[in-house]
C-alpha cells in the first residue's frame, strides 16, 4: 500500500467533500475514522480544554499563543496541558510556529508538578534553530532518543539500537522557523514516529518496560530562558 504525506492525510480528514472510495492509497484507519474518533482540541477561540499558566498562554486570532518575556522570565519549563482524554494509540495533528527559543509537544506524558504545570515524558520537538526539531526527547527522563532522522530500538535492558534511515541536515531544510509547519505525531504499541510536513523524522520502538509509557497527557511547552513565542492551530487527534 502507497504511504500518503501527512500534509495530504491532514488534508482529507479536514475535507468533507473527500471520499476515500475511489482512493485506493488511503489508509484504512483514515479512511474509517467517525466523528467520535475524531476530537479537534481547540475551539480557535478559547483555551476551553486546556489547563496552563494564564499569564504565558492565551488565543490570538484562531491560534493558541504562549509567550515568554526577557522582564519576566520563566525559572523553569512550563506546559499546556489538555484536560480531555488521551488514548494509549493515537495520531496527533498540530500546525505550529516558533518565534525564538524551545517548544514541543507533550504526549503519553506524567504531570511532574500541578500548581507549575510541569510535565514530563516522551516530546516531539520543536526549536527555533531547527537544530533538534523533528526528534524524540524524553523531558525529566532518559533525555534524547532518536536524533532527527534516525531510527532507534530500545531494548528491554535500556540499551539503544540506533540506525539511521535518512539525513538529518537534509530533513532540516523541510522544516522552517518562524513560518507554519505541520506536525504529525503516531503512537501505536510501542512505536513513536513523528513526521514534520509530510516527512518521517523520528522514529523509536521503545521495549524498556520500567521507563516506556504507554498513555498520559498531551502538552505544549514552554521553555525556560531567552524570551520566545510559539504558535499553535489545526490541533486534531485521532483516536
Amino acid at each position: 500500500m502507497k504511504r500518503l504525506t501527512a500534509g495530504l492525510i491532514t488534508t482529507l480528514l479536514l475535507s468533507p467533500s473527500v471520499s476515500f472510495a475511489q482512493d485506493d492509497a488511503a489508509p484504512p484507519t483514515a479512511a474509517a475514522k467517525t466523528a467520535a474518533d475524531r476530537v479537534v482540541m481547540f475551539d480557535g477561540k478559547s483555551l476551553e480544554g486546556w489547563k496552563g499558566r494564564e499569564d504565558l498562554w492565551s488565543v490570538e486570532e484562531g491560534q493558541i499563543v504562549g509567550k515568554t518575556t526577557d522582564t519576566d522570565p520563566i525559572d523553569a519549563n512550563t506546559f499546556l496541558i489538555w484536560q480531555g482524554d488521551a488514548p494509549q494509540d493515537f495520531e496527533l495533528v498540530a500546525w505550529f510556529k516558533i518565534e525564538g527559543g524551545n517548544s514541543g509537544i507533550q504526549y503519553r506524558s506524567k504531570i511532574v508538578d500541578e500548581a507549575k504545570f510541569i510535565v514530563g515524558g516522551y516530546q516531539a520537538d520543536i526549536d527555533f534553530t531547527n537544530q533538534f526539531a523533528g526528534i524524540l526527547y524524553e523531558e525529566r527522563g532518559r533525555g534524547i532518543l532518536a536524533q532527527r532522522g534516525h531510527q532507534v530500538t530500545i531494548d528491554a535492558e535500556g540499551k539503544m539500537h540506533d540506525q539511521s534511515f535518512a539525513d538529518g541536515k537534509a530533513l532540516a531544510s523541510a522544516i522552517h522557523p518562524g513560518e507554519w509547519n505541520e506536525y504529525r505525531i503516531v503512537a501505536r504499541g510501542n512505536q513513536l514516529q513523528h513526521f514534520i510536513n509530510g516527512t518521517m523524522t523520528a522514529e523509536v520502538i521503545d521495549q524498556q518496560p520500567e521507563k516506556a509509557s504507554s498513555d498520559g497527557v498531551i502538552a505544549f511547552q514552554l521553555h525556560r530562558g531567552p524570551a520566545m513565542t510559539v504558535r499553535f492551530k489545526n490541533i486534531v487527534l485521532l483516536k
